[in-house]
């Protein structure tokens, strides 16, 4: 693996090294990469989780981070995404993570420039690691995806979050269902009533409502959203057992989540942000492992 820009591009085999790898992480290993490296974090979009994950991985591998604003680079002057990747490849990068508005921006990198390229983010299309993260919680959690019902809800068809894990909890064994307005169905198909899936879901996935993708129009208030479409306190009552709530985040308080929730006993939404590191390690790892 030179690159990851999609869940697609990953075995299940490769995957689970990964997850392996993020363990022994975990537990205390320490980076067997040979050489130094250089990395860059360009995130075109707004980041919390994500970026700070990546610079926290990269800085816990004992890699040089340059740091990148895209809201004073040369992009703002027309530069295109290739020519300032080619211009960080002049002064010798290694390796770039980078967060796009554009789907598929990739494809304009890969296979034609030297630095590895981790998506952070594309546009609605792909969050690779994003998806790493959450199997890698389910795996702790639950020991294995294999027939695992996992319920993911919300902006369904803005979300590139929801696309990695649909493609790779397949594959791994787990039963995907889809819970969203109609009008957010997009390419998937999917349920409209959330409370036909709460008693039999392993994994409830809440998804944040995507204001920003929505052009400004909405059919719902926060109050309409919440009770239709929300994990309510009700709701989370008729969850069973052992299952477990999941968020991506940024979570919207009392809109897709009760804010009463989102740190409750089943809740793994901030588990799900501190295995990010050690999942992103891995990655980072593998793939410049696979250059030397």
């Amino acid at each position: 693996m030179k690159n990851l820009v999609s869940m697609k591009d990953l075995s299940v085999e490769q995957i689970r090294a990964i997850l392996e790898q993020a363990q022994a992480f975990r537990e205390g290993a320490k980076s067997t990469l040979k050489n130094h490296y250089t990395m860059a974090n360009l995130f075109f979009e707004p980041s919390t989780r994500t970026k700070m994950s990546f610079e926290m991985a990269e800085r816990k591998l004992d890699m040089d981070v340059l740091p990148f604003e895209a809201g004073f680079s040369s992009t703002l002057k027309g530069e295109t995404l290739y020519d300032t990747v080619k211009v960080l490849e002049a002064i010798g990068i290694d390796a770039l993570v980078i967060r796009h508005e554009e789907n598929n921006y990739f494809e304009s990198l890969v296979g034609k420039v030297k630095p590895a390229i981790i998506n952070g983010g594309d546009g609605t299309g792909n969050h690779p690691t994003q998806s790493l993260l959450d199997i890698y919680t389910i795996w702790q959690e639950f020991g294995t995806l294999k027939d695992k019902v996992v319920s993911i809800v919300g902006d369904i068809s803005h979300s590139r979050v929801a696309r990695s894990n649909a493609d790779a909890l397949t594959r791994l064994g787990a039963k995907v269902r889809f819970v969203c307005p109609p009008e957010w169905q997009g390419e998937f198909e999917a349920v409209n009533d959330f409370d036909e899936v709460i008693a039999s879901s392993d994994v409830i996935m809440m998804l944040r409502v995507q204001h920003e993708r929505h052009d400004g129009a909405t059919s719902f208030s926060k109050e309409g959203y919440h009770e239709a479409f929300g994990l309510t306190i009700e709701r989370e009552k008729r969850m069973k057992e052992s299952s477990i709530i999941m968020h991506p985040a940024p979570f919207n308080r009392d809109v897709e989540i009760a804010s009463e929730l989102i740190e409750c006993d089943r809740s793994r939404i901030f588990k799900q942000m501190e295995n990010g590191v050690f999942i992103r390690m891995a990655v980072i790892e593998m793939i410049l492992k696979g250059r030397e």
